[in-house]
């Protein structure tokens, strides 16, 4: 019994010594383990999807996306690049929107220290021939979808007409429907091991020459993102809001000066590179224009990211619901993210 407690005791003692010798107490040695796990959560966790608003107005303005509410690790820089190929079909009484637009974005995430993090992004919006028509009607075909009328009328138009606000757009394939740049600000509120609060703030700046849809707006916004996160399973959520001063922003069609945006994402990890997710995007009326797009634009998004050792792959699929003459009818996103941590 006594060389028992003779060996436990130096078992103590050697573990103390350890712990001294580098330089760590027991509570020390603790929050070093939290902290540490912390920071693989963070490198391992890409938040939620990088995509953007596909509704037809609030996809050429500002527009809040859902974010995480958890920082990244001290001086991590975030790559990215996506592109969007989309399929617009509005038909009322009051307007009609038939044609293609397509999204190319690249821009940078920076975690500048433990409290703040800026992300610069650069997006180009055009209407090009994805051929998105086709693959829409046989999915509505399949599943017993109403194509709403799209069956009346030619594949691969671009067509846009407001009848109330002068507004007769055809034939414009090739065109650029926005050419913006975002500077996004984020402040971090409060984070622990399972939540995550954060406030961020953006500025819009959408130029576009020459054409149909010339334009020059400076727009800005405000959001805050809450997250949680245990074990396999993580949540993200957005409540915005937008504010333009210029009220036509696409084709001279009135906007509201201020716009409310509220999303919320689910991501489950099936594997170490694998991850399902699931998003839900609300967007408040964009335009008091027409009784149809002054109703809530709907997105539901699916999506799957595969891990690679210093990035992520992405791809999603957007739908409309609810609304079917307020949003985009379908889209598609690629992307890839990459990730640096500078020591």
């Amino acid at each position: 019994m006594t060389t028992h407690r003779a060996f436990r005791y130096s078992l103590n003692r050697a573990g103390v010594a350890l712990l001294l010798g580098t330089g760590l107490t027991p509570f020390a040695a603790t929050s070093a383990t939290n902290s540490a796990t912390q920071t693989n959560e963070a490198v391992d966790d890409y938040g939620p999807l990088k995509t953007y608003a596909q509704s037809p107005l609030q996809s050429n303005s500002l527009t809040p996306q859902v974010r995480s509410g958890f920082r990244l690790p001290t001086q991590t820089v975030e790559l990215y690049g996506t592109g969007t190929i989309a399929s617009v079909w509005a038909n009322t009484d009051d307007y009609k929107m038939d044609y293609y637009q397509n999204d190319l974005s690249v821009g940078s995430y920076i975690q500048i220290n433990e409290k703040w993090a800026i992300e610069m992004d650069y997006t180009w919006r055009f209407a090009a021939n994805n051929g998105l028509d086709t693959l829409t009607k046989a999915f509505h075909d399949t599943f017993g979808i109403g194509l709403n009328g799209r069956d009346e009328v030619d594949k691969h138009a671009f067509d846009i007409s407001v009848p109330q606000y002068g507004v007769e757009i055809h034939d414009f394939e090739g065109k650029t429907l926005s050419n913006a740049f975002t500077f996004y600000a984020s402040y971090q509120v409060v984070e622990n091991a399972h939540h995550g609060l954060s406030l961020g703030g953006s500025l819009y700046y959408n130029y576009v020459g020459s054409g149909p849809f010339k334009t020059s707006s400076l727009e800005q916004a405000l959001q805050l993102n809450y997250s949680y996160r245990s074990g396999k399973h993580r949540v993200y959520t957005l409540l915005g809001l937008s504010y333009r001063h210029n009220d036509e922003v696409l084709s001279n069609i009135p906007y509201n000066h201020f716009a409310f945006s509220s999303g919320i994402s689910y991501q489950y990890a099936i594997a170490p590179r694998h991850r399902l997710i699931t998003e839900f995007h609300l967007y408040e009326g964009a335009s008091d224009a027409t009784s149809d797009l002054n109703e809530p634009s709907t997105e539901v998004l699916l999506g799957y990211r595969y891990h690679t050792d210093e990035g992520a792959i992405e791809i999603s699929m957007i739908e409309n619901v609810f609304n079917m003459d307020n949003s985009t009818d379908i889209a598609f996103t690629l992307g890839y993210r990459h990730r640096v941590t500078f020591e």
